[in-house]
């Protein structure tokens, strides 16, 4: 409608009038959807803050937190679908598309489709066409999990002379013996149940929707004779991983139904980890969980009975016990944990101005830096540069600090964190005279996530001896990640030919590096990665900071994510269209 029109025609302006009543209401409607979402996203931001960066009983782990971001990240393309869908065609904003970066991995199967015009007649002189090219495009599909039944068919072959002759192809073993589920299909209650911490009667509830009336029982029954048939794999690798010349060491609780008293009790999984990347050994990666009923001194000495190589722990008690020169076989050398140590002055800083934990951490941080730079190196290299670089940063640490506990009052949190550190310093040094040693376990720590994530959807185990299954399958399925294969392939083959009579001998064929070597590009994880973007650097350290004061810019990458996710959107309705920019 002209808005010059002659004042004399009042229909005209009548019609006007209407329609910019109607372009008013719809911007104070758009205003008023845009505050709506602005508020939700600004509480989204602000819980997650407070989950990050908020009083120690309101924080989040790293895993909740993950979750959360995507949530965030949820809502948030839920909004930009819901106002796509809205807004005109003419004046939807044109928004740069999320690729793909690089293609899709090549063992995947390709379903061709091919879209022809209509009409293939020129539409000038109406002649035939023909092909000049053409575009194509890839896009991820999949098919949903299908169970199948395997038919198997042995027909009997008489003699027409001779009729008491008859020959037929002996049965296959089988797992289950006279059961239902084939070896592929029992790995995979196990793989979904340790790796994906999926709960079996969460299979089982699955399984009946697809028609299928298999009860939770059962299903432990199946993984109860699994683990049965792989335990001599489990205990030839936990006896290869005890014959390394380093290894790292740590327990976790794991809760066990007591039935006697109707409660649970407090058991242990013990973890062994030997990760010899860091130096550029050539031993592959691989961790051993072992079930104990506590984490008390028997059973260290037991899981490390006659052990004397390096022994990398944090500062429990019990391990102390192993550097005993009168032990049984020989005293093991102790290497301390600079993360345990370390986290003590986290604590005190988080707590407020603290100036003395602050700075340890600070110098604390400068070591780690030195210690990300010389990664992958050679032993020898990385104790040589350890020598003239690091060992003056810790015995000017070590000065400081003495200087400092003499400053404090003895009594004080500070001065119990580093007296920690004093009492254990022989075994927290050890890294510096020996570049097969880092300075922390996180290897091993990074090992019990796995165990923490079934323990919180399992809540406990049924049974002392469903806890020793527990970590046979673990360390299996765990130690298959470490070689960036996929386990269920790896469980399904080692299981079917344990059925069939594997020779013991050959039992080394069956270790998950071993069986690495020869298995398929489609059962590895790292092929399909790297085929579809490079492998990602490690992170740079960083120093730690303390919780940024409110309306300050985020500080961290987790708070620069979530301040990138909850950035708002301001919208200034006219009555010719929209204007749209984003403010912090």
């Amino acid at each position: 409608m002209p808005i010059d029109a002659s004042p004399d025609d009042l229909d005209v302006l009548r019609e006007l009038v209407v329609q910019l009543s109607s372009e008013r209401d719809a911007a104070l409607e758009e205003c008023r959807r845009v505050a709506e979402q602005n508020d939700r996203l600004r509480h989204l931001l602000q819980q997650l803050r407070r989950a990050q960066f908020g009083r120690k009983s309101e924080r989040l782990d790293p895993e909740q937190l993950q979750l959360a971001i995507e949530d965030l990240e949820t809502a948030v393309a839920a909004e930009d679908a819901e106002q796509d869908k809205t807004a005109p065609i003419e004046e939807a904003p044109k928004k740069k598309r999320k690729t793909n970066r690089g293609s899709l991995p090549a063992h995947l199967p390709r379903v061709h489709i091919t879209l022809t015009p209509d009409s293939t007649a020129c539409p000038c002189c109406h002649g035939v066409m023909h092909v000049i090219g053409e575009e194509t495009a890839e896009r991820l599909d999949k098919i949903s999990a299908q169970y199948q039944v395997i038919v198997t068919h042995r027909p009997k072959y008489g003699c027409r002379s001779c009729e008491s002759a008859i020959v037929q192809a002996p049965a296959a073993e089988r797992l289950i013996k006279s059961g239902i589920p084939t070896e592929n299909l029992v790995a995979d209650v196990v793989v979904d149940k340790y790796a994906w911490h999926k709960p079996l009667y969460r299979q089982a509830h699955i399984m009946r929707l697809q028609g299928l009336p298999v009860d939770r029982s059962t299903l432990a029954g199946w993984v109860g004779a699994a683990a049965a048939e792989i335990k001599p794999v489990y205990l030839r690798m936990k006896e290869i991983v005890l014959a390394s010349a380093k290894i790292v060491v740590d327990e976790t609780r794991a809760p066990v139904l007591d039935p006697g008293r109707g409660r649970t009790k407090t058991g242990y999984f013990w973890a062994i980890s030997r990760d010899d990347r860091p130096w550029g050994g050539l031993d592959p990666p691989a961790v051993v969980y072992t079930y104990a009923p506590g984490r008390g001194g028997e059973h260290c000495t037991a899981l490390l009975a006659g052990y004397t190589g390096i022994v990398h722990c944090d500062g429990y008690t019990v391990y102390k016990q192993l550097a005993d020169p009168q032990r049984d076989g020989g005293p093991a050398t102790l290497a301390f944990c600079w993360t345990h140590w370390r986290r003590g002055f986290v604590e005190i800083d988080e707590g407020g101005p603290a100036p003395i934990a602050h700075e340890a951490l600070e110098r604390i941080a400068a070591l780690y830096a030195i210690e990300n730079r010389i990664r992958g190196r050679s032993a020898d290299e990385r104790r040589a540069i350890r020598q003239m670089e690091t060992r003056p940063l810790v015995e000017a640490l070590k000065t400081w600090l003495e200087n400092r506990l003499a400053a404090v009052s003895d009594k004080s949190t500070i001065a119990e964190v580093i007296r920690y550190g004093f009492n254990h310093w022989p075994g927290l040094v050890r890294f510096l005279d020996d570049g097969r040693i880092e300075m922390d376990t996180n290897s091993v720590e990074r090992a019990m996530r796995p165990i923490a994530l079934n323990r919180r959807n399992s809540l406990f185990a049924g049974h002392d001896q469903g806890a020793v299954n527990w970590a046979c399958m673990a360390s299996l399925i765990e130690t298959a990640k470490l070689q960036d294969i996929d386990p269920k392939p790896y469980l399904a083959d080692i299981l079917s030919k344990l059925v069939n009579g594997w020779p013991m001998a050959k039992i080394d064929e069956l270790l998950p590096w071993a069986w690495a070597q020869h298995s398929p590009p489609c059962c590895m994880i790292k092929s399909a990665i790297s085929s579809v973007a490079a492998p990602r650097k490690s992170p740079a350290p960083r120093l730690h900071r303390r919780r940024p004061p409110r309306g300050s810019r985020a500080s961290s990458p987790d708070e620069g994510k979530l301040a990138e996710l909850g950035q708002v959107r301001k919208t200034r309705a006219t009555g010719l269209g929209r204007e749209t920019a984003s403010v912090p």
